[in-house]
């Protein structure tokens, strides 16, 4: 996964974002369970899951949306639980573009600075200052359906900025995008956040998205944060099942724990965070860890081939009836096809090694 590089944390302008022990429920349901996280000024955050684990429930609870049963959130050192979601500065972009269709570009994006009562020239300088930013000035007097989808997205993000938010909230912004404009969208969206520096907080489902952008990853479960951190160490440390199989592919291999160590299809490998202390057990290894030579007496054999430019996803069965996916340079996987015979074995980093049920 390709990630955005953040500029360094002390040139950041935003201010904190403190969710201190959210607890929300609906009936017998429980959305959040005890929610706690922190953001530093300017950081962006992408809480990630699957539907229902509760990641749009805290959001809507930051932007005052929705109401905590119990807990606070605090910004700037401020306690805004009891603020009105029209007094709390926050910023919102959703999953539809929410745009006025009877408005031009331009007023649209004037619209929170009118309701602020800022003058006309005021509210046109600042207009056109965020049209600039998301690359729509030539659009200021369009229509929201003279325009793109993703041309929405760049307006509705213009007009969140455009009052200057506290806390900029973005609720699964790039869903309704096809794949290629989401992948340009995000990089833009990431672009400008890092240029105005507001603190912002980034729901999604896609992992990609929150992988690609996020100065940190939160993976929500049930109401409950799993994991928060940075990319790189959530794909490459994640601590439970529920972040390693959700982040990313994930083969899951026989393995046995003896004395700190697993062995995986023969090789001794670490152990992680949160793994089972001996026994046998069931190591999660991701397909670029798992390493293909071209044998002909090989203990494997490829099922599947698919060719995604630089890399080759390969789908393998073992002698055993073991089944996993390995992931490598297409220039490696020259000459590998449907039935080839292969040995496999696992690079040495690392695994979780669950319980084996």
């Amino acid at each position: 996964m390709t990630h955005v590089a953040t500029r360094d944390a002390e040139t950041r302008l935003g201010v904190e974002l403190r969710l201190e022990d959210l607890r929300r429920s609906y009936g017998d349901l429980y959305a959040l369970d005890g929610l706690s996280l922190t953001l530093a000024p300017g950081e962006l955050v992408a809480l990630l899951g699957p539907s229902g684990c509760g990641k749009t429930t805290a959001l809507r609870i930051v932007a005052g949306l929705d109401e905590a049963d119990s807990g606070r959130v605090v910004v700037d050192g401020r306690d805004i639980s009891a603020v009105p979601a029209n007094k709390r500065d926050m910023g919102m972009v959703f999953q539809a573009y929410s745009l006025f269709p009877h408005m031009t570009t331009q007023q649209n994006v004037e619209f929170g600075l009118k309701l602020r009562g800022d003058d006309r020239g005021k509210r046109a300088a600042r207009a056109k200052e965020m049209l600039e930013l998301v690359g729509l000035s030539q659009y200021a007097g369009r229509y929201a359906h003279q325009l793109s989808g993703g041309q929405q997205q760049r307006v509705a993000l213009a007009r969140a900025l455009a009052i200057e938010p506290a806390v900029l909230l973005l609720d699964e912004p790039l869903s309704a995008l096809d794949a290629k404009v989401r992948a340009q969208l995000r990089d833009e969206i990431r672009r400008v956040q890092l240029e105005v520096g507001t603190t912002t907080l980034f729901v999604t489902h896609d992992q990609e998205e929150a992988l690609a952008i996020a100065d940190r990853v939160g993976v929500m479960s049930h109401g409950r944060l799993e994991q928060v951190a940075a990319p790189s160490e959530l794909y490459a440390r994640p601590v439970s099942r529920t972040v390693a199989e959700f982040v990313g592919l994930m083969n899951r291999l026989p393995a046995r724990v003896v004395d700190g160590r697993a062995v995986v299809l023969g090789a001794s490998l670490g152990l992680l965070e949160g793994s089972i202390s001996s026994g046998e057990g069931t190591a999660l290894v991701r397909p670029e860890s798992v390493e293909v030579h071209a044998a002909e007496r090989g203990d494997a054999r490829v099922v599947t081939v698919s060719f995604l430019g630089p890399i080759t996803r390969l789908r393998l069965a073992t002698s055993r009836g073991d089944e996993l996916v390995a992931q490598l340079a297409s220039a490696a996987a020259a000459g590998l096809e449907p039935g080839s015979a292969v040995e496999v074995g696992v690079a040495e980093t690392p695994v979780l090694v669950i319980d084996a049920g």
